[in-house]
């Protein structure tokens, strides 16, 4: 029980830190960018690239090599972020909101075929692999590695909340959220918060993608594709737009999906994660932590 509720936790901290952008910016601008998992796995493929050129640090200092690597990756992938709505989505911000539905799924499968040229497709294997000592803590048996992990993506999501809810800057999403008009006229460079909104959460993706192919070893162009319909699972369970929501509702599908395989085997988890999102729609459409709301005319 013990070990499922752990890795039920570990896989959950993935999985919310990549709901965590979903959610943000569709809090503030109400999009739901389907081009978001492709940045988890461009950060992977940065951090690939970059973890390639530091040639014998990553040997000798495997985990010092990761984190720095981390940094990186987020600073590229943020950019990225914020370049894909400059490029895609900012020229149709006025559009029904079909036009950019579309437009993420375009955005999306750019990003995972741009990369099948520029890396080719067949799977890489990541120069570190974080294996290490393993404790046993209630009959649970963990590492170091996953440990530090863990430390980080929760640092990392605590790090959001406070941004969002004590900062100036998170004030002005908020603001944006309830009206961006009123917002615009209050002085809120509108189109500079929500450039900062994709910048912040695309480097929590960008971290993600590093972290996990550090754990598991393997990268692909297509890996971007499940784990995006997975946080956007996390998101809707936990309540969209909703940053607290977002971060349980990451590790409760973590933990589904743990107790799932066990019960019924590997074959089934992608199914009974989806599954238990149709219940939750069914049963509570707004999440476990989201509020109904109007739609303003």
């Amino acid at each position: 029980m013990a070990q499922l509720v752990w890795n039920g936790l570990f896989v959950g901290s993935f999985y919310a830190l990549v709901a965590l952008g979903y959610s943000m910016v569709y809090g503030v601008i109400k999009l739901l960018n389907f081009a978001h998992g492709d940045l988890y796995m461009l950060g992977a493929f940065s951090g690939f690239a970059m973890l390639g050129a530091m040639g014998g640090l990553v040997e000798s200092q495997s985990l010092l090599a990761l984190l720095l690597v981390l940094i990186a990756t987020m600073a590229v992938t943020g950019m990225g972020g914020v370049a894909l709505e400059r490029l895609a989505y900012r020229p149709l911000r006025g559009a029904p909101r079909l036009s950019l539905l579309i437009t993420a799924v375009g955005a999306s499968f750019a990003l995972e075929y741009g990369t099948r040229i520029v890396a080719g497709p067949n799977p890489r294997v990541y120069q570190v692999r974080l294996g290490g000592t393993t404790i046993h803590v209630l009959g649970a048996r963990i590492t170091v590695q996953q440990l530090v992990l863990v430390g980080i993506a929760i640092g990392l999501m605590f790090a959001l909340n406070w941004l969002v809810m004590r900062s100036r800057q998170g004030r002005a999403m908020r603001a944006i959220a309830l009206d961006p008009k009123a917002a615009q006229l209050m002085g809120i460079d509108v189109n500079a918060v929500i450039a900062r909104t994709f910048f912040i959460g695309s480097a929590l993706a960008g971290a993600a993608g590093v972290m996990a192919g550090g754990y598991y070893g393997k990268i692909d162009f297509l890996m971007g594709f499940i784990i995006g319909l997975k946080a956007f699972t996390a998101a809707v369970i936990g309540g969209i737009g909703n940053m607290q929501g977002t971060m349980l509702g990451g590790l409760v599908l973590g933990l589904l999906e743990s107790f799932g395989t066990d019960l019924l085997g590997g074959e089934w988890r992608d199914v009974f994660a989806f599954g238990c999102l149709i219940l939750f729609l069914t049963v509570r459409p707004t999440g476990l932590l989201g509020e109904r709301v109007t739609e303003r005319v």
